[in-house]
């Protein structure tokens, strides 16, 4: 259903190599040299998206009516205004898939989710785009691409920390290096489930939840390092909001005075 016309970047090399994989496209240098298109990614970090776009825009080569978008998970389709002051349609399409390496990338696309804003006619082209890759399109809120790529990298990235955090713990306490990874990961994969598929509130354990001022007290005294106990903290003030009215009075009020 599509064709790939141009192909352009900085640094040849690399451009070279995407050709070669890919297998079509035209390599150009400069973006006067675009040929005029339905689509136009933008496929680039996310503080040159801006400079990109007036590029293309200055460069007039976009046809009003085609579309332009950028694959960034936190900037919104307004990066793109310039090109929008000519006509062209702006949006973004940002998959949730890592593609760390071009070829597994292409073997595991299928049924990834694509978050998509901007232009309403952007973004159903968009759709038929991303469905034609094997991807899974969705609309996101107006505004809400900072708070969707915040959540991914809670999701993501907070969860390898935490994972950093329990194994220095488990260390301290004398277990195995060897025995940490069966130790955590059980746990952690059997509480992911849960908290996926019983939601949050209904996975929730542990002696906060029970209100075990004692227990809490303890981990406290065993925190040396300062980074951990902050974060010990703070997390533990979220496990009390999340227990809501689970938790009785007064064991709220001592939890928060200590967690604080």
């Amino acid at each position: 259903e599509y064709r790939l016309l141009d192909v352009m970047g900085r640094r040849p090399q690399p451009l070279r190599e995407a050709r070669e994989f890919v297998g079509a496209g035209r390599l150009v240098g400069e973006m006067r040299q675009l040929a005029a298109a339905d689509l136009y990614l933008l496929a680039v970090p996310d503080a040159a998206i801006a400079p990109c776009a007036r590029g293309l825009a200055l460069a007039g080569v976009a046809p009003a009516g085609s579309v332009a978008f950028h694959a960034s998970g936190v900037g919104d389709a307004q990066l793109l205004q310039p090109l929008a002051e000519q006509g062209v349609l702006t949006a973004s399409l940002h998959p949730a898939f890592s593609f760390a390496d071009p070829q597994r990338a292409v073997e595991g696309f299928a049924g990834t989710l694509c978050a998509l804003e901007g232009d309403e006619e952007a973004c159903r082209r968009l759709e038929g785009f991303a469905r034609a890759l094997g991807g899974r399109p969705f609309r996101l809120a107006p505004g809400g691409k900072a708070a969707y790529h915040a959540g991914l990298s809670v999701a993501s990235n907070f969860l390898v920390v935490l994972t950093a955090m329990a194994r220095q713990l488990t260390a301290q306490a004398g277990v195995p290096p060897e025995l940490a990874q069966p130790l955590l990961g059980g746990l952690m994969r059997q509480t992911l489930d849960n908290a996926l598929e019983l939601g949050p509130y209904d996975a929730l354990t542990g002696p906060i939840l029970r209100g075990d001022i004692g227990t809490v007290e303890r981990h406290l005294a065993v925190l040396g390092d300062a980074g951990l106990a902050a974060a010990y903290r703070a997390l533990g003030r979220q496990v009390v909001a999340l227990a809501g009215d689970r938790l009785q009075e007064p064991a709220r009020q001592r939890l928060l005075a200590l967690l604080c």
